[in-house]
């Protein structure tokens, strides 16, 4: 197929190189504008761009793609009578038989929606209608889900609502982090899609729409929710250091530093008599702290200013006692 593809951060990276893998013609790549980044603040592109360039695709980096508005005309209204609606007219002259978009990070508004013959197609990182918006991968992680996956979905004017065109699921186990499972999905997304465009051409597939009832909506991650409370249940609080792992990542506080902490496990135990927040034993296995209910074995952690450390390797250079409280 003639294809324009439009993604940003590095989960949508797989799937372009599956495209061309495959033989698929990349007409064009839209990506987000180069952004401030590092200490230095200097101009960063993102990993769609660099992959694009070293590959020789036209990049194109539009700021948004919603027609120009008119003075006193509703932002939801589609008529702008007048004004050249130029990012549709330049994705029009390419004649594209469908647009990927893979974390893309700009609305499609009507006008694109409705150019490419097959539409505009997503890939999406959970089993829709489950986890609906910015982060699939760490709310499924925190919820505790038994499986995730990627779902292949006709994009609509709606968040993540269209109907879908395939699936394809994987467990979802009790090592994995943000960072291994956005690996496992961004190379599953993209062999899935590989698939489901050879589906579409041969006219194989019949669309299924969603059941609304069902959907459930992930929450952009923010930095807050990071700090630990230990009046919280283990089991919770081990999903969700892995489901910050790597950003924002969970910590707590110890003698007044950020503590960091990059990997746990929840133990069933009986009440030990502490409050919560306080170390239990700190040793090899791990730094087991009393929760509002059951334990929390911590096995790598940060002290901050220095680096993520096994457990025997952070107790070498900052035993914690027994009593020990972390946390306000």
């Amino acid at each position: 197929m003639n294809l324009v593809f439009a993604g940003t951060p590095e989960f949508a990276v797989p799937a372009l190189k599956a495209l061309l893998d495959a033989g698929h013609a990349i007409l064009a790549v839209y990506t987000q504008p180069d952004r401030p980044a590092g200490r230095g603040r200097k101009l960063g592109m993102s990993a769609v761009k660099e992959f694009a360039l070293e590959h020789g695709l036209r990049v194109h980096q539009p700021v948004t793609l919603r027609p120009p508005r008119m003075a006193g005309v509703p932002e939801t209204q589609e008529q702008f009578s007048g004004k050249s609606d130029s990012e549709a007219e330049t994705l029009r002259a390419l004649k594209p038989d469908a647009l990927i978009v893979i974390a893309y990070g700009l609305i499609l508004p009507k006008s694109i929606l409705s150019i490419p013959r097959y539409g505009c197609i997503n890939v999406h990182a959970s089993l829709l209608p489950r986890w609906r918006g910015a982060a699939p991968i760490q709310r499924a992680i925190e919820a505790g889900d038994a499986k995730t996956g990627v779902t292949i979905m006709q994009m609509d004017e709606g968040l993540d609502t269209g109907a879908m065109l395939a699936l394809a699921e994987i467990p979802l186990g009790a090592d994995d982090n943000a960072a291994t499972l956005h690996d496992q999905l961004a190379d599953l997304g993209g062999r899935l899609l590989v698939d489901t465009l050879a589906q579409l051409a041969r006219g194989t597939i019949i669309p299924q729409a969603q059941d609304n009832a069902r959907a459930t909506y992930a929450a952009k991650l923010k930095k807050d929710e990071a700090r630990l409370d230990w009046n919280t249940d283990a089991e919770l609080l081990a999903r969700r250091i892995r489901a910050f792992n790597p950003w924002p990542v969970a910590h707590t506080t110890l003698a007044g530093q950020t503590l960091r902490l990059w990997h746990a496990y929840a133990e069933a135990r009986a009440p030990s008599g502490y409050p919560p927040g306080t170390v239990l034993t700190a040793d090899a296995d791990g730094v087991r702290v009393q929760c509002a209910t059951g334990v929390l074995r911590i096995t790598r952690l940060q002290l901050e200013g220095g680096k993520v450390l096994e457990a025997h390797a952070f107790l070498n250079g900052r035993p914690l006692p027994a009593g020990t409280r972390l946390g306000t």
